[in-house]
């Protein structure tokens, strides 16, 4: 049977451009977020439960283990609409230290038969220091601090190479104070050149330096995943998730988009990443052993995923894509008991 979301979303949504539609979707959820008594009817009906799985992670308890993607929620204006409908948690972002607006659109694109999204977005944000007096007017409320938080970060377009060390450290201090978790990404295709940081001699000082900076600001140890690309051949995949272990971190995220498909320039995220995200996921945990966590996300789009990705090694998934197509009632849905 079809839902009330599918046909809206083939009869409406669909006809409207795709970074206009993501727009309009953000107002309602930000209003979800911040309106308590929408927020909590929300929740009520849409939301997880309090007898979703719950782990332990991040030194947090999360009832369920679908999370919000980095890239839904840029400029971290969402999370609390976005935790009302049933995420086990947000990751924000991808934060950067200066404000930037991004790639000239237009810049995202769906393909409907796939049920995959194109995006080559370029980090448009507000920059680090708008992002962190948002997430501190959050974490004073009591639904702020109920929530599991990430906070991804990346790379300014302006900033050389050379400098990338100190342009990760200042989004570092600036947001750790307020995250659960830090993702260092260095693997989106659309800022040119910083996938070039993926090498682990470029990797290493970025890792080190945000770990140590995430700590100092915060007064507390602060996890820091880094986030690869599926594009990385096996071997250098496997020298990353060493280099994570190496330098004792909380983590690995896999993957990021894919830069392997013929539409065009940009990274593409829905179901043809899966088989490719499992695969990663499956090298990573092998490389890092039981301990750390490892977030799988790529093309998740029921429970059969979800299971596939926690059977490859995943400690947590997170998905995007699935969202767009499946609308509101499906992350509460998935965490409830990951039926559906």
């Amino acid at each position: 049977m079809v839902s009330p979301y599918s046909m809206l979303f083939s009869q409406v949504f669909t006809r409207i451009e795709p970074e206009a539609a993501h727009r309009l979707a953000g107002a309602l959820i930000r209003a979800t977020g911040s309106l308590a008594p929408l927020r909590e009817t929300v929740r009520a009906v849409l939301g997880r439960t309090a007898t979703a799985p719950v782990r332990s992670v991040f030194g947090r308890e999360l009832h369920g283990v679908l999370g919000a993607a980095a890239g839904f929620d840029k400029d971290a204006t969402m999370a609390a609409g976005l935790d009302a409908l049933g995420f086990a948690f947000v990751e924000v972002g991808t934060v950067t230290a200066l404000p930037q607006p991004g790639n000239p659109p237009p810049r995202l694109f769906r393909l409907l038969p796939e049920r995959a999204l194109v995006n080559r977005m370029g980090f448009n944000n507000a920059g680090a220091d708008a992002a962190a007096r948002r997430l501190a007017r959050l974490r004073r409320s009591p639904h702020g601090r109920r929530m599991v938080l990430g906070v991804n970060i990346g790379k300014s377009k302006i900033t050389p190479a050379a400098a990338a060390v100190e342009d990760y450290t200042a989004s570092a201090r600036a947001l750790a104070p307020y995250a659960d978790y830090l993702v260092v990404n260095v693997s989106s295709p659309n800022t040119p050149g910083l996938r070039d940081l993926q090498q682990t001699d470029a990797l290493r000082p970025i890792l080190s330096a945000v770990r140590d900076a995430a700590t100092a600001a915060a007064a507390r140890e602060v996890p820091v995943l880094v986030k690869i690309a599926p594009d990385l051949a096996d071997a250098d995949v496997e020298a990353v998730a060493r280099l994570a272990g190496e330098l004792e971190l909380a983590g690995v995220v896999a993957v990021n988009t894919t830069i392997d498909h013929a539409h065009g320039p940009g990274g593409l995220s829905g179901p043809p990443l899966r088989p490719r995200g499992l695969e990663v996921v499956r090298l990573v945990r092998r490389v890092l052993g039981p301990g750390p966590v490892v977030i799988g996300v790529g093309g998740i789009s029921d429970a059969a995923d979800v299971e596939a990705y926690l059977r490859a090694g995943a400690t947590l998934v997170q998905a995007y894509s699935a969202f767009i197509y499946a609308g509101p009632a499906w992350p509460g849905r998935i965490n409830r008991g990951r039926r559906g």
